[in-house]
């Protein structure tokens, strides 16, 4: 009986221990699953604090560029025309629109005051001109009186003396008679070059005041239109590529598709401080009068730059209190914000002039979040990626592709 207990009791022993070998085991096994578990989602805790970008690399803008700038079509020539003489509008000949060429008689004007001064200026000449013989004779005769001491030598030079002043009033006489047809001849108005008359604002009857001040009636504006000018304010950056001669082209809205040749005839050579900007102009042939001074046109200029320029879409950029910057990632992962000198806005991109490579990687969509210097994880950029769209894909890698 007592062997039997024994028996009995030790194999209670043994279960015991059994159990208690597996409940230690089992816990031990529970104790390193949650470990794992807990070092897993330490892990995915980190790893989700990375934040994940699109990347891109900036646009190389070709050398050869088609630099379009509005511009406002001008007259070759063009003037306004004034009376240069009192009096009223007799005649005009020529309306707008019509083609004159140098020298044609445009208008008459009625002088009457002007050929009254004429006529008397004429008749004070004759009568000064008359007593100047009187003087000659009377100068000769007392000369030949002083010879045989007939007279003397003052009253001889008396004599003299009023030929000589009578001479001065002659030439005097001669001089305002001439300024007065002078001033006769302005009242017929002629075209000082061939050209269009684009105005005219007088009638018959108009009174008419010599001169060009704010009293003086502007009667006709001729304007020159072939070739046809057009000016331009080209940016200081590109300034250094216009020069004369350069091939240019205009288009304007009311002839859809068509193309004006020209090219660059002189520029200011001068930076304006005001603007930044180079003035050029622009010179258009005109043969068929299709271009009409006073009219919109964009202007095309061929430029060959060689400064490096690249665009990146506006939605690569950050725009912080202390300037533009744009997100560059390195090869290790962490991201710098770079300061950008911009050129142009073309509306969804901007041209960078400077702060940028061609190998960079940029950030699309940056987040206001981003610090210099921190840890990115990047996606894997299509090797067809477009300009200004973020890459697809949600492949994660250690660092960024290079080409």
């Amino acid at each position: 009986m007592d062997e039997d207990a024994r028996a009995a009791g030790s194999r209670l022993y043994v279960a015991l221990g059994v159990v208690v070998a597996i409940l230690f085991v089992a816990g031990v096994i529970t104790l390193l699953q949650r470990r794992a578990q807990y070092q897993a989602l330490a892990e995915e805790t980190e790893s989700n604090a990375i934040p994940t970008v699109a990347v891109i690399h900036p646009t190389a803008e070709p050398p050869q560029e088609d630099l379009v700038l509005p511009g406002t079509l001008q007259a070759y020539v063009e003037s306004p025309i004034y009376a240069r003489t009192n009096g009223y509008l007799k005649k005009w000949y020529h309306d707008i629109g019509t083609r004159v060429r140098q020298g044609d008689l445009l208008a008459d004007i009625d002088t009457p005051e002007v050929d009254q001064e004429l006529s008397q200026a004429k008749a004070t000449r004759q009568q000064i001109a008359a007593n100047l013989e009187l003087a000659k004779t009377s100068a000769e005769r007392w000369e030949s009186l002083r010879k045989s001491d007939s007279v003397s030598q003052q009253e001889v030079d008396e004599r003299t003396s009023a030929y000589t002043q009578m001479q001065a009033n002659l030439a005097a006489a001669d001089a305002n008679f001439r300024r007065l047809e002078e001033l006769e001849s302005f009242k017929h108005i002629y075209a000082p070059f061939s050209g269009v008359i684009t105005k005219r604002n007088v009638d018959t009857g108009t009174l008419i005041t010599a001169g060009s001040g704010s009293n003086s009636q502007l009667l006709f504006h001729l304007a020159q239109t072939d070739p046809i000018r057009v000016y331009v304010s080209v940016p200081e950056t590109y300034a250094s590529e216009v020069r004369a001669g350069l091939a240019a082209y205009l288009e304007l809205t009311q002839y859809s598709g068509q193309k004006f040749q020209g090219k660059v005839v002189r520029t200011a050579e001068a930076i304006d401080p005001g603007t930044r900007t180079l003035l050029t102009e622009v010179d258009v042939p005109n043969h068929r009068e299709q271009l009409l001074p006073g009219g919109y046109a964009q202007v095309h200029l061929a430029l060959h730059v060689t400064l490096d320029r690249l665009q990146v879409p506006v939605n690569a950029l950050l725009f912080r209190s202390e300037g533009l910057r744009a997100v560059t990632v390195d090869a290790k992962n962490r991201v710098h914000l770079q300061t950008l000198t911009i050129g142009r806005d073309y509306g969804t991109s901007l041209e960078v002039l400077q702060g940028l490579t061609k190998g960079d990687w940029i950030v699309i969509n940056p987040a206001d979040s981003l610090e210099d210097g921190q840890e990115v994880r990047v996606k894997q950029p299509q090797p067809e990626q477009k300009p200004g769209a973020a890459p697809v894909g949600n492949t994660a890698t250690g660092g960024a592709q290079k080409e």
